[in-house]
Order: structure tokens, then C-alpha cells, then sequence
């Protein structure tokens, strides 16, 4: 007969096997493996390390309503998604939003920037607003059919209109030129 204990220890490593119920940890972030963005539930998708030139930038999380590892999947979905980014350095609000800048950039036609023009320039004003970001502090950028939302640190910050700016601006860690190529693999589960 096995005893009480021993049922106990097999019923807790057998929830700790099932994938989904361990929260992520990515360079020592954990983050949520689910969170509630307005009424809704979103799913981590996935999640990896920014990086540039060896230095640790921040720690990059997609979560959406349902998962894919394909980018048009993603893209293209007409559901909310967030792009969670939690600072591993201090970093000025100049450099943060020059390279989400140089990523559209990267990612869009020089035809397709210039008809987001107004809606790029929102953003950025946005993010400057934000000021400089320290070590341990979190942009959270929602994407909807109707647009874009920033937060910062669970403050909402602004919201600039337009799928097909969401869309351009989601390009930035998806597109065919991410800002970072591991971490792209990563947010789709890589």
C-alpha cells in the first residue's frame, strides 16, 4: 500500500510535468505562462533575450489568444497580443524608441512608412514621454484590431489608432528583419 506522502509527491511532480502550469524564466525574469489584458486571457507564445553587441537589453514576451510559431499567423491575427519588454539595463528613452524606429524601418517599405507617418510619429511621442527606463521596468505594447496601446510599469501611456500600423509595428520582433533574430525564434516558441 502506498503510503499518503508518496501519492502527494507523485500528484506534484506529475502537475510539475505538464506543460503550461511552470511560469517562464528567461535570464532570471519569470514571467506568467497566462495574463489578463482587459477582459480577456492572452497565452505566453514565447519569450527570449534582446540582445545587442553581447549586452543584455531586456527580456522580450509575446503573449496571444491562441498560439502559433508561424509569424503571418501572428501578424495577421485579428485578436489581441502583447509584446511585454522587462529592461535588463537602464536605458534612455532616445535609444529605446530609435531602435523600435530602425525595426519598422527594417521591416516596411519606405511606401508603407510613409503613409503610417502620422501614426509612427504618435508613437514615438509616446514612448519619448516615457522618459528613461531602468533595470527591472516594463513597456508593455498592446496590439488590437483597432491599434496599438503603451504602457509602462501597468500605466497606460497612449494609444495610437490603426491595424496596419499594429501590424507594421509587430514586424519590429517579427518581420522578415527582427531586431533580433534569436529572439524572434524565441517569441515563436523557437
Amino acid at each position: 500500500m502506498i503510503s499518503h506522502s508518496v501519492r502527494v509527491a507523485a500528484l506534484v511532480a506529475a502537475l510539475l510535468a505538464v506543460p503550461g502550469l511552470q511560469a517562464a524564466e528567461v535570464a532570471g525574469v519569470k514571467l506568467d505562462e497566462q495574463i489578463k489584458v482587459g477582459a480577456g486571457e492572452l497565452v505566453l507564445n514565447g519569450a527570449g533575450l534582446r540582445t545587442k553587441v553581447f549586452v543584455k537589453v531586456y527580456v522580450g514576451a509575446l503573449y496571444v489568444t491562441q498560439k502559433s510559431n508561424t509569424p503571418a499567423g501572428l501578424l495577421d491575427a485579428a485578436t489581441p497580443r502583447r509584446m511585454s519588454m522587462r529592461m535588463l539595463r537602464d536605458i534612455d528613452a532616445d535609444t529605446l524608441y530609435g531602435a523600435l524606429r530602425d525595426g519598422l524601418k527594417d521591416n516596411n517599405s519606405e511606401a508603407e512608412m510613409a503613409a503610417l507617418k502620422a501614426q509612427i510619429d504618435q508613437f514615438a511621442d509616446i514612448m519619448k514621454k516615457i522618459g528613461n527606463a531602468k533595470n527591472g521596468d516594463t513597456v508593455a505594447i498592446d496590439f488590437t484590431a483597432d491599434g496599438v496601446g503603451v504602457s509602462f510599469n501597468g500605466e497606460v501611456r497612449g494609444k495610437v489608432a490603426g491595424a496596419p500600423f499594429a501590424r507594421a509595428l509587430l514586424k519590429v520582433w517579427l518581420g522578415d528583419n527582427p531586431v533580433d533574430a534569436s529572439l524572434k525564434k524565441a517569441l515563436l516558441g523557437g
